[in-house]
């Protein structure tokens, strides 16, 4: 095995929460629909944590989407992040009717920097976008 490989399988085998980078003093938004799980694990690890709206300045938006059309939100979502937040777009995986191409493509539209993705279940994957440094307030 490769040093890449054994980094990757280490990887894995974290919990989802420290995958996804989640702070205890974060105040978190989820839209979209998500996982009642991944609710529960989440509103018992941040500070603060909205469902179903946006607070304003997030340290992190946990979007659920399930077709291209519902990336059309990207730019008002990022509206509601810090400066240095993140917006994870939560989406089935193997779904011809949200690819990865489709994810990336409408982050670079919503002028957002792919940072990440991770495995979020055996069912779903997360992709991780920022501000540009240079587009930070």
């Amino acid at each position: 095995m490769t040093e890449a490989t054994n980094r990757a399988d280490r990887f894995k085998d974290k919990p989802r929460l420290e995958k996804l980078g989640v702070k205890p003093d974060w105040r978190a938004s989820v839209v979209g629909k998500v996982e009642a799980t991944f609710l529960e694990e989440l509103g018992a690890a941040v500070a603060r944590l909205s469902v179903g709206r946006t607070l304003r300045q997030s340290d992190a938006i946990f979007f659920g989407a399930t077709k291209v059309g519902d990336l059309r939100r990207l730019t008002t979502l990022q509206a509601s992040l810090k400066p240095n937040g993140a917006l994870w777009v939560i989406r089935p995986k193997g779904r011809p009717e949200i690819s990865e191409r489709a994810v990336f493509a409408a982050g670079k539209a919503a002028g957002l920097v792919d940072v990440k993705v991770v495995s979020f279940s055996r069912t779903h994957t997360a992709e991780k976008f920022v501000i540009p440094l240079a587009k930070r307030r």
